[in-house]
């Protein structure tokens, strides 16, 4: 059985999201350092917007996270 491109993205985003919250980082602050509008970050934190791949690898050098964490 395969995963819906929708449940990919939602789930991706809920990483994304403990991921910082982990590290206390404010959803603004990611978005800074990772060179990332604020309003992308958000709508991938709740599922509903894909991003490239070096948008990813962003976050996650940021984070401080291998990048296979989000896949």
């Amino acid at each position: 059985m395969t995963m819906t491109n929708d449940i990919f993205l939602a789930e991706m985003g809920q990483k994304i999201r403990a991921a910082r919250k982990a590290k206390k980082m404010p959803i603004n602050i990611l978005a800074d350092l990772s060179k990332i509008d604020l309003s992308n970050l958000s709508f991938l934190e709740r599922g509903q917007r894909n991003c490239h791949i070096l948008s990813l690898k962003s976050i996650a050098d940021v984070l401080e996270v291998d990048l296979k964490y989000f896949l």
